[in-house]
């Protein structure tokens, strides 16, 4: 049976069917997906049976693994694996993953463990969409800008809700400080699509105040969150989706009255991003290499 790409909606996400993820795959099929990831940005696999190895295995037909997160913990047994779980905090906010250091990764891989019997949906936004979208003199605008994110930033949660937890997550999420100046706009290596590469770790626009940089990062990342631009994605029972990490961000719904959901996934290590005129983003803070190698 011949890989079937479906479309789920116009501008991203695509089902994947007539491939078996759970068994090594072929330099054909791992083209075939590579391809359908590049035009759909995330794809989805249904009715897939895999453990974390297999989950591993997968995602390393795609390039080099990162270890599961620069400050937290991975699953016990498994250094590339991290749980997304609901016990430990929940990523209700628009970002892509670990944008805070030099090379990011290049895909992620999310695989169904528990799913709440209702709600506990995944966004996932297009920003090469979302830069298409821009008037032209914005467009113009963030071609020449460059943010620094940073995994040391506001969460915006006021001090009376904080519980010890909490506050324990937080210091272990930021136990090692972070920041890295990236390009606005991302030039896709393999596509040379642009998008919008921002999110919720881009604290501030270089040259600008932050209350100048949280202006202009809040009005560009209106575009990315447009409905048209967003995958919806309802999770049931042994799934896996795939995403590009490079040209997209994603949010996880907190809409399931704390009812338990797990996710596991796998990260895949990337590049350097690159600007439209060919300068790679650089470090400020903070050494990543137990994390993630740079390609040469």
């Amino acid at each position: 049976m011949s890989i079937e790409i479906s479309k789920v909606t116009a501008n991203i996400g695509a089902r994947v069917l007539g491939v078996d993820i759970s068994k090594p795959l072929d330099e054909e099929q791992v083209t075939a997906i590579r391809e359908a990831l590049n035009v759909h940005k995330a794809l989805a696999f249904d009715d897939v049976h895999l453990d974390d190895e297999g989950q591993q295995a997968f995602a390393r037909h795609f390039g080099d693994l990162t270890t599961a997160h620069p400050t937290v913990a991975a699953v016990d047994g498994a250094p590339n694996v991290l749980p997304v779980d609901s016990e430990r905090g929940r990523a209700n906010h628009w970002h892509t993953d670990v944008t805070f250091v030099l090379n990011p990764p290049q895909a992620s891989t999310l695989r169904s463990i528990t799913v709440p019997p209702y709600g506990g949906e995944t966004l996932i936004a297009s920003s090469a969409a979302a830069y298409r979208d821009l008037p032209a003199p914005l467009r113009a605008l963030a071609d020449t800008l460059w943010a620094e994110h940073t995994n040391d930033y506001d969460y915006a949660v006021p001090d009376e809700q904080i519980d010890e937890e909490l506050a324990a997550q937080r210091a272990q999420f930021t136990s090692i400080k972070f920041r890295t100046a990236h390009p606005v706009v991302r030039v896709h290596p393999l596509t040379g699509e642009r998008g919008l590469f921002i999110g919720g770790f881009a604290q501030r626009i270089v040259g600008l105040s932050v209350g100048e940089s949280r202006k202009l990062l809040d009005l560009f990342q209106s575009y990315v969150t447009r409905p048209e631009n967003i995958l919806r994605w309802r999770w049931s029972p042994n799934q896996l989706v795939l995403f590009d990490n490079r040209i997209t961000q994603h949010y996880a719904i907190d809409n399931y009255d704390g009812r338990p959901r797990r996710l596991h996934r796998v990260t895949v290590a990337g590049d350097v991003p690159v600007g439209i005129e060919g300068k790679e983003s650089h470090s400020i803070e903070g050494d990543a290499s137990h994390y993630t190698s740079v390609a040469g």
